[in-house]
């Protein structure tokens, strides 16, 4: 009942026309409208699975992959003390892995992002006045990370975000998580890493990964230095995203049945997307092996031995 419902939501979203069998309320509705009711629907259907497996509850309305879904089951599988989020390396929102949990449940939220512009238009949009969204333009480091999460005013939250393309692995063991109290986090870690060694970037203040190297495929820790340090932080891996790009991690203390730590070997997952540069900063489209080979001889930090080594 429910996919062929979705099915008849899908036709609307495609046609400008009335369609027959579709509720009135649906028709002339924006595209943003359908996606939502899309979700609505994914999300209720969730309730009906017996999968414990994050990846079977995928679903993407405004996330760039799956995560949308993943979210959802996570949230509703664990206990939540406050419905609050924080994400930041969000561009201007359009795309990002809260923002349907801010339209579909009605959380709120503080996201950051470097782009002045990005976060300007922000207050352009038609839904901005209906939630309670906060937000900063500024270019985040280790040093300056702790005093932009405590003018939130935030604690004992139920979503952090890490995606900052760069610096992650030193920025979240920066974080002072003791008032923040996150039940989940979200890191994204580069697959390119492999799912063997502990490794980050060595931290640099002023990280760009197109600079660093014009590939940009030479950024972020691996799943392994992630698992790491937040193991070190009391939270556990709970799974990655099946494009390979986003991992999570609950507390410790909110795991269950539904909810189960899993080692890297189990949880990892390689990345398909090919965003490769060439030196003009054309897609190259590099996948699989090749990638890691362009990068070789770049220097990285063992988190474990907090040695540096080469790829």
């Amino acid at each position: 009942m429910i996919k062929r419902v979705i099915h008849r939501l899908v036709k609307q979203f495609l046609s400008e026309s009335t369609n027959p069998g579709i509720p009135n309320n649906l028709v002339n509705t924006s595209n943003e409208d359908v996606m939502l009711a899309i979700g609505v629907l994914l999300s209720n259907q969730q309730t009906l699975s017996q999968s414990s497996n994050i990846n079977d509850h995928e679903f993407r309305i405004f996330s760039q992959f799956g995560d949308d879904g993943i979210i959802q089951y996570l949230t509703q599988n664990i206990k939540i003390e406050n419905e609050v989020f924080i994400e930041f390396g969000v561009e201007n929102y359009t795309e990002s892995n809260t923002r349907f949990l801010m339209m579909n449940n009605n959380w709120s939220g503080f996201i950051m992002d470097a782009s002045d512009d990005d976060i300007a238009s922000l207050q352009s949009r038609d839904w901005y006045w209906k939630h309670n969204l906060t937000h900063q333009a500024v270019f985040i480091d280790r040093d300056n990370i702790n005093e932009l999460l405590r003018n939130t005013g935030f604690s004992n939250i139920g979503l952090l975000h890490i995606d900052i393309d760069g610096n992650d692995y030193h920025v979240f063991m920066a974080i002072d998580l003791s008032e923040l109290n996150p039940a989940l986090i979200i890191l994204e870690y580069n697959s390119v890493f492999g799912n063997k060694r502990p490794i980050s970037i060595p931290y640099d203040k002023h990280f760009d990964r197109t600079k660093a190297h014009y590939s940009n495929l030479y950024w972020g820790a691996s799943l392994p230095a992630l698992c790491y340090a937040a193991s070190q932080r009391g939270y556990a891996l709970v799974g990655c995203n099946k494009a390979g790009n986003n991992a999570y991690f609950v507390r410790n203390d909110l795991l269950n049945d539904k909810v189960r730590e899993l080692t890297v070997a189990e949880a990892f997952q390689e990345s398909k997307f090919r965003e490769s540069r060439n030196r003009d900063y054309s897609l190259s489209y590099l996948a699989g092996k090749d990638r890691i080979k362009l990068i070789q001889g770049q220097q990285v930090l063992n988190v474990v031995s907090n040695e540096l080594e080469t790829l």
